[in-house]
């Protein structure tokens, strides 16, 4: 196992967490496994009531780069701009300058062992890669089942970014989508965002997207409601839940995530204070609906390549 502490190579991870003791350990033994280590991982405890803490202290009484912060109980789970919340509660502990890297990385997964060390590979071969990560993976009968996520966006279960991208952008928005959104903005100021299918970046989600508050359907519903907060041009989102009907639950679940946009619009709830952000989102998916999303994504980042600076060579 190779150390990044005292390299270019230096990466942190920050994890908000809630209630995990039933995931976590995959998680914590999936990260200390890793064949490049991180310099420094802040587990933040978001007023967890199950075993969670007893958990993390032993993991943190053993490996001296895990530093646990608590945050107070609210009494529930919040997702969204709660996790975000308790994301910054561990980021505000940092220099983000002592990292190259940092990571938003989730307690209910299993990675593979030279996920982050994969990861940083591919940062170093392509300087205006901005942030990336591997596939989820979700087990279903006895198999492993891909959650289908887009090429073109890092995953917001291990948001993984170079130190110079999460400063341009100014970090996630505490908001639902934030994990999209973040990966527009990326690409609107010359980045790139990407995600591959790898063995050696391939990991298991261990609870199903969009179950961690209530159910499932509230997730599905709720994810709705982000993709009209991020703006997202109608026509599009239409044809992403038709998309979506041929995934588990199959059917509703593309439906609820319709019903989720049709109520915030009927609401008129409040959307992404951003007007230049909004109109480049639109442009991308109506370019993306027409012309697919590989091609629509090729396209824009070769009009935008100069925009992003080259970072300095580690």
């Amino acid at each position: 196992m190779s150390e990044s502490r005292s390299s270019g190579r230096a990466y942190v991870l920050i994890s908000p967490c809630r209630n995990e003791a039933d995931y976590m350990r995959r998680t914590l033994d999936s990260v200390v496994a890793q064949t490049l280590t991180p310099a420094l991982w802040v587990i933040v405890d978001d007023g967890s009531t199950d075993a969670t803490p007893e958990i993390l202290a032993d993991y943190a009484a053993r490996h001296d780069w895990i530093r646990v912060v608590k945050k107070p109980d609210r009494g529930h789970r919040a997702v969204g701009p709660g996790v975000i919340e308790a994301f910054y509660v561990g980021y505000d502990t940092i220099d983000p300058a002592d990292f190259a890297y940092s990571c938003k990385l989730d307690l209910d997964l299993d990675l593979p062992p030279r996920y982050f060390e994969a990861l940083i590979e591919r940062m170093e071969a392509d300087p205006r890669l901005g942030t990336c990560s591997g596939k989820p993976y979700v087990r279903h009968a006895g198999r492993l089942v891909s959650e289908r996520r887009g090429d073109e966006m890092s995953v917001g279960m291990t948001k993984f970014y170079r130190r110079e991208c999460f400063e341009a952008i100014g970090g996630y928005v505490r908001e639902v989508m934030w994990d999209a959104i973040d990966c527009h903005k990326a690409r609107m100021l010359g980045w790139r965002a990407a995600s591959w299918d790898h063995p050696d970046l391939n990991f298991e989600h261990l609870r199903p997207m969009g179950s961690s508050q209530v159910s499932i359907w509230t997730g599905k519903r709720r994810h709705g409601f982000g993709q009209w907060f991020m703006g997202s041009d109608p026509l599009f989102y239409l044809a992403t839940c038709v998309f979506r009907m041929s995934e588990r639950p199959f059917i509703l679940g593309g439906l609820a995530m319709l019903q989720g946009y049709v109520q915030a619009w009927m609401r008129g709830d409040r959307q992404l204070d951003d007007p230049e952000l909004v109109a480049f989102i639109r442009a991308y998916q109506r370019r993306a609906l027409f012309r697919g999303k590989s091609r629509a994504v090729a396209e824009i980042e070769a009009e935008r390549g100069g925009l992003a600076p080259v970072p300095p060579a580690a």
